[in-house]
């Protein structure tokens, strides 16, 4: 599961061949959740509030990136780092 992007102690993922809607995981210490890249609606999981806005704040900007990045997974290709929240 490769690791797309970093910031502030949150890690964002996404597998290979994972189930539709396409999504993204965002890990935090012993948080994870399954964000929707589609409606950025939280689909699993539970993230700390302050958490949950910086992870939708940043997605929300890199909407375009995350779809290119679950197409190029649907096809076994290498997934490219998508900038940190700042």
């Amino acid at each position: 599961m490769p690791t797309i992007s970093e910031f502030f102690g949150i890690v964002i993922r996404m597998y290979y061949d994972d189930h539709n809607p396409p999504h993204f995981h965002a890990y935090y210490g012993e948080y994870e959740a399954l964000i929707s890249i589609d409606t950025l609606e939280l689909l699993e999981g539970r993230l700390p509030r302050r958490v949950k806005a910086l992870v939708i704040e940043w997605a929300f900007d890199h909407r375009k990136e995350l779809v290119e990045d679950w197409r190029l997974a649907e096809l076994h290709e290498s997934l490219k780092k998508i900038a940190p929240l700042e």
